[in-house]
């Protein structure tokens, strides 16, 4: 059991806490919003723990799904499960990185199972993919970098934080070759990259990058040239999307190469994987019935 805190309870959860986001900010490169939700619901759990005269070392099962029951409550499932989500990567964290917990209770952590869902996660179909690339302009400094970014999407399937954190040493042009170093399950992946991909990103790196000792790939067309942030990154892609003429957002991208990757007969452990989720449950989110297949078997057409 990790040591005991001699200053007051909040002190010590409050320090503790500030510390994680500090953690998960340079680990995961998350946006604003997600770090305002992480700071939300451990703020909260500070407050439970300080009233309860908890201390960290002493947390157990049965105070996290107390707290967990009074929290979430006003929220709806779906923004439940995203909370779990929250206080499970900090439990982890407790034990893993901090060594404060005897038992890894994150494990433990677990919500009604969601049989249906308000919002499934929506994806192209195969005439909006062709709409997209045949109207993506790749003239300007500004657009090749975001024809770059659409391929890293659509072709890998990576999210604006992972594409925003890449860096000129993940690439290996020689092998074709991306390597994840940090992704939101902490598991680092090697990727091939499609020819059109890598040839998107050779274009934008020989023709618009600036020239900058920061190694980082994606950078601000303007002095002093940092790095760009996932929100930014998001902003770009859905804005390729309109440009197109299609409604959707960054994730829609992420959404048909999960689409794509099961139309093509992988198996969803292997999809699992490929996304860098945490759990079965979260890539299951992710892909709708086999459409294509459905499609042909019950009217005898394609989409």
């Amino acid at each position: 059991m990790g040591r005991r805190y001699k200053q007051p309870i909040c002190c010590a959860v409050t320090q503790i806490c500030r510390e994680y986001l500090v953690y998960f900010q340079k680990t995961r490169q998350s946006g604003r919003t997600q770090i305002e939700g992480i700071g939300r619901i451990l703020r909260a759990f500070s407050a439970y723990l300080e009233k309860s005269q908890i201390q960290l070392p002493d947390i157990n099962i049965e105070h996290v799904d107390g707290f967990l029951a009074a929290f979430n409550a006003p929220y709806a499932r779906s923004t439940q499960r995203l909370y779990r989500s929250y206080l499970r990567c900090f439990l982890r964290y407790l034990y893993c990185e901090r060594n404060l917990l005897s038992k890894d209770l994150a494990e433990l952590v677990i919500g009604p199972p969601m049989f249906a869902k308000a919002k499934p996660p929506k994806f192209l179909r195969p005439n909006e993919v062709r709409q997209l690339f045949d109207r993506l302009p790749f003239s300007t400094s500004c657009e090749l970098r975001t024809y770059a970014m659409v391929h890293l999407a659509y072709f890998l399937g990576l999210r604006p934080c992972e594409i925003s954190g890449l860096t000129l040493d993940d690439i290996s042009f020689a092998k074709a070759q991306l390597t994840l170093k940090n992704r939101k399950n902490n598991r680092p992946l090697q990727l091939p990259i499609p020819e059109n991909a890598l040839k998107a990103m050779t274009a934008y790196i020989v023709g618009a990058r600036p020239q900058s000792e920061n190694r980082t790939l994606f950078l601000l067309l303007t002095p002093p040239c940092s790095p760009m942030n996932p929100n930014l990154v998001g902003h770009y892609l859905t804005g390729a999307l309109q440009s197109a003429d299609i409604v959707g957002t960054a994730y829609w991208l992420r959404h048909t190469y999960a689409q794509n990757l099961l139309e093509a007969g992988a198996k969803i452990f292997e999809i699992k994987e490929m996304l860098g989720h945490d759990s079965i449950e979260s890539t299951g989110k992710y892909l709708s019935i086999h459409t294509g297949l459905m499609r042909k078997v019950l009217f005898d057409e394609t989409i």
